[in-house]
């Protein structure tokens, strides 16, 4: 890995944003706005905080990764993730342009590499074919000692099954990762719709890193998160 930048007495939060809610369907301007003002009063409130912004593909992703599967039945899966990872970095390239001057490094778009952090705010991608952008958000807080990964999307709370298909699944607030690594199998799948991967789960549990999964639009909900408040949502961890 390449040495990071960066001043260790920061106060790092790496945030998994999910495109299911940056771009559920289009741009979701109204989120957006909400939220910005979120981080950059929590960043205002203290000079050592930063924020990683790991962002997903959303609406772009998946409207382009359905018609090539309609294109192209058999799905090669590196070329759907290839098209996954261009839309995260479109998404990535509108929030980095979003924060303005509080985000004064590019895209990162590998997060193997060195990788500096001069500004507030860092914004990541994709990064190839095999690892999502839960995966990048691990290396990310790995690279940069962070212990939690916020992943922040439409999933309000990890359940006991998909409650969409399982009427009996039950909402947890706390899950190990060995137990959730039964639920979630072992392999990555493009476009595959689980709380956290499994290839990032993996690594997320030999970091022994924590996973708070919880609903990004419920700003309320999320002060209390990077408040250290009770909260709403699942923490995943060893």
């Amino acid at each position: 890995m390449g040495k990071q930048k960066e001043d260790n007495m920061s106060d790092i939060r790496v945030i998994d944003l999910g495109g299911s809610i940056v771009a559920p369907d289009k741009v979701d301007t109204a989120f957006l706005k909400e939220f910005r003002l979120f981080i950059e009063d929590w960043l205002e409130a203290d000079s050592a905080r930063k924020i990683i912004f790991i962002i997903g593909g959303g609406a772009p992703a998946r409207v382009y990764q359905n018609a090539f599967r309609e294109l192209s039945p058999q799905g090669e899966s590196e070329v759907l993730d290839s098209i996954g990872i261009a839309a995260t970095r479109l998404n990535a390239q509108f929030v980095k342009s979003l924060f303005g001057e509080l985000c004064a490094d590019p895209v990162v778009t590998d997060p193997s590499s060195a990788i500096s952090f001069t500004g507030r705010i860092l914004v990541a991608g994709g990064w190839k074919p095999g690892f999502s952008t839960d995966y990048v958000s691990v290396v990310l807080a790995e690279n940069f000692q962070a212990r939690i990964i916020y992943n922040l999307s439409n999933i309000v709370k990890v359940y006991t099954a998909d409650p969409k298909k399982d009427p009996d699944a039950v909402p947890l607030d706390h899950i190990t990762w060995d137990k959730y690594k039964i639920m979630c199998g072992d392999k990555w799948i493009p476009g595959f719709n689980t709380p956290f991967d499994p290839v990032a789960t993996a690594r997320a549990s030999a970091s022994d890193l924590k996973v708070i999964v919880a609903a990004g639009k419920d700003i309320p909900n999320l002060r209390k998160i990077f408040n250290g408040e009770p909260f709403i949502g699942t923490v995943m961890e060893s």
